[in-house]
């Protein structure tokens, strides 16, 4: 095997340069931008998103969806707890290292972190290249409608 230094931008373009999209890319975990691993930013990813975030003891998002897009949670360590709506009453699903999800698009949700001492962190992917989070005022059910 073959290892490159620098192998995610273009040859002599400086720090400024575009990711070269013919070959893969490496983003070490001291070089997150933020939350961000790959973007559109990161890597000039075009359909994709994905990041690392920490939830401290004792906290909770707001209230909130992700638009059009998917996203898929992989939980690092920690045991968060996602909250969404099912058209009755609020559904708590708890998790621990290990566990998946898969959050749809426009499926208002939040996430939460009771444990009084240890921080949840998660793997976020979302099929958009950029982080779509729009908060609403509560949890609310999302009717399904027939595709066209």
């Amino acid at each position: 095997m073959t290892t490159q230094e620098g192998a995610g931008a273009a040859p002599g373009a400086g720090g400024n340069a575009r990711a070269l999209n013919n070959r893969v890319h490496h983003v070490r975990s001291g070089e997150l931008d933020g939350h961000a691993a790959i973007s559109g930013g990161t890597v000039d990813s075009k359909k994709l998103w994905m990041g690392l975030v920490e939830n401290p003891p004792l906290s909770a998002t707001d209230n909130h969806h992700h638009g059009e897009s998917e996203a898929g949670i992989y939980v690092v360590s920690g045991h968060p707890v996602f909250v969404y709506h099912d058209g009755t009453e609020e559904v708590r699903l708890a998790a621990g290292p290990g566990d998946f999800f898969l959050v749809p698009p426009f499926v208002p949700h939040r996430e939460e972190n009771p444990d009084p001492d240890e921080p949840a962190v998660v793997v976020i992917a979302r099929t958009t290249q950029e982080p779509i989070k729009v908060s609403v005022p509560e949890l609310y059910h999302l009717e399904e409608t027939a595709a066209p």
